[in-house]
Order: structure tokens, then C-alpha cells, then sequence
């Protein structure tokens, strides 16, 4: 009962995540406006790591063990790769393109993730979640077409995210082996730090462009701080350590179907067919690939784990 309590609430923590960084695109087009992207990820991830700072400094009497150096490093280049890298390409993508097809075109991310788990950690996906990883993709492939038909620089801004993708990929599979024996808190805060430091250098390139934001856009950029970047992190690092990457990413299929509602209600922006035809394939596999997951048993998929990566038992 334990152990399927755990899987219920590893799943429920990935979906609360997913709607959180749901809304995260419209917010950060609505934002552009008056902030460049590289100087939000610089605001956010400032913030987000100064808050998770404090949350591990009040829960000082239960910190976990301090990780060695290179475990330290690890996780210092998985915030580099998760945060800063990440992030500047979905920022400059968004700028570029539509906060409609930025949510959509994270449904390829599971896809990238799974083959990067093949090659380097030569785990096995079932057929069925490999299925509704491919039915989600299918569900991007529409979404970027349109946006080449769309013409102008939206179709490179799809590109960027893309390769966001590819960033991401690299973030799930190093994080769930860097963050072994690391509560879902202190990893969070450690990654942020790496995260914002790397963007507080990166936004310098946009130091001439600075200025104070009106009141909305700052209560915008402390939302994505305290919402999107703590909540949303810390409730996906909790569910990221208790099933494979592939599944913790593949529920972040739910993010383009209520990304989307974001950018049509705050960013009155128009969804096309090909872009509904592609939320309802990514609903499709959403569904299989968690299907999959029920007919799964969390021990057995712990074991395994622990037997290919050396991962304790959560």
C-alpha cells in the first residue's frame, strides 16, 4: 500500500508541476514585452534560488549529507543544463515564435528523452509507453509544419525549442543519477543556484536594454519565480526520483493542452486546426504511456533502476 501510495503521489506531483509550467509561455510572451528573455531567467531563477535557499536554511536540523565534490559538480552542470541552457532557448524561442507552439512542441521532449536513455543508460522502454511517446511527437511534427507555413521568424523560434528539447533530455537523465541520495529540496536549490548564476552572466549581454518593468510584469516575473520555478521544480524532482525520466517527461505531455488554453485566454492568441488536431494526439499518448505506467508495478521498476544505476530505493 506504501509503495502504491508513493507511485500515486510521484504521478500527482509531475501533473501539479505540469500545470504550473503550463502557463509559464504566456507568461513569459506577456513579460517579453518589456523584459528581454535572458534578463527574465536571470530575475527568476535569482529569486526562485534565494527561496530555496531559505526553505533549506529553516529545515537546517534535517539536511541530508553534504554530496562530494564530483557528485556536486554533476548537479551543478544538470542546473546549467535544466535552468540556464534550457531556458534561454525557450525564452528566445517564445520571443520568436507563439506561446501556443512553445507549449505544444514540448510534447516531442519525451521522445528525445527516451533515446537519450537508450544510448547512454541502455534502459528498455515497454511498448506501450514508446507508443505514446511517438503519438505525442506526432502531435509536435503538426505543430512546427504550421508554424513553417506560418512563415517569418516563427518557424526558427520552433527550432530553438526544439533543441530545448535536446537540453532537456540531458537534464532528466543526468539529474536522476546526480540527485541519488539528495532530497527533492536540496537538489532543487542546488541546481537553481547553478541555474541563475549562469543566467546572471548571460543576461549582462543584455545590459543596455534594462529597465524598470510596471507592476504587472513584476508580479508576472515573481510568479514564474515562486510558482513556475519553485513549485514546478520541486514537485517534478520529487516525482523524477521515484519512476524513469521517460515517464516523469512524458506526463509533461499534459503542459501543451493547458499551455495552449493560456495563450489563447492571456495572450488572445488563435489556434489553429493543425494545432488542435495536435493537442488531441498529445492527450492520446499522455494516456497510453500512463497506462503503461498503472500496469507497471513501482517496486519492480525501483529494483530495475537501482540495478542499472545504482539508485537507492526511495
Amino acid at each position: 500500500m506504501d509503495e502504491r501510495r508513493t507511485g500515486v503521489l510521484a504521478i500527482c506531483s509531475v501533473v501539479a508541476a505540469a500545470l504550473l509550467w503550463s502557463s509559464s509561455y504566456a507568461v513569459t510572451k506577456e513579460v517579453l514585452a518589456q523584459v528581454g528573455p535572458l534578463t527574465i531567467g536571470a530575475v527568476r531563477f535569482t529569486v526562485a534560488a534565494v527561496l530555496l535557499g531559505v526553505m533549506v536554511r529553516v529545515r537546517r536540523r534535517t539536511r541530508p549529507a553534504r554530496p562530494d565534490p564530483r557528485r556536486r559538480r554533476l548537479i551543478a552542470l544538470s542546473g546549467l543544463l535544466g535552468i540556464t541552457a534550457y531556458f534561454v532557448l525557450e525564452n528566445i524561442g517564445v520571443e520568436l515564435s507563439t506561446a501556443s507552439d512553445a507549449s505544444l512542441i514540448v510534447a516531442s521532449y519525451p521522445l528525445m528523452t527516451m533515446l537519450l536513455e537508450l544510448a547512454v543508460l541502455r534502459i528498455r522502454m515497454p511498448p506501450a509507453r514508446v507508443g505514446g511517446v511517438l503519438l505525442a511527437t506526432a502531435g509536435a511534427v503538426l505543430v512546427v509544419r504550421d508554424g513553417a507555413e506560418a512563415g517569418g521568424a516563427r518557424w526558427f523560434g520552433d527550432v530553438l525549442l526544439l533543441l530545448g528539447g535536446l537540453v532537456w533530455a540531458g537534464y532528466n537523465v543526468l539529474g536522476t543519477y546526480a540527485g541519488r541520495g539528495q532530497d527533492a529540496l536540496s537538489l532543487t536549490y542546488r541546481q537553481t543556484v547553478a541555474g541563475a548564476a549562469g543566467f546572471l552572466l548571460a543576461s549582462l549581454l543584455e545590459a543596455g536594454d534594462w529597465r524598470l518593468p510596471d507592476a504587472t510584469a513584476s508580479a508576472l516575473l515573481a510568479y514564474l519565480a515562486v510558482a513556475c520555478s519553485v513549485g514546478g521544480f520541486l514537485l517534478y524532482n520529487y516525482g523524477l526520483r521515484r519512476m524513469t525520466s521517460s515517464v516523469a517527461v512524458n506526463i509533461l505531455n499534459l503542459v501543451p493542452v493547458f499551455g495552449v488554453l493560456g495563450a489563447v485566454v492571456i495572450n488572445g492568441e488563435t489556434v489553429r486546426l493543425p494545432q488542435l488536431l495536435g493537442g488531441l494526439i498529445i492527450v492520446a499518448g499522455v494516456v497510453l504511456g500512463l497506462v503503461e505506467r498503472r500496469r507497471t508495478a513501482p517496486a519492480p521498476v525501483r529494483a530495475s533502476l537501482a540495478a542499472r544505476r545504482g539508485h537507492p530505493e526511495a
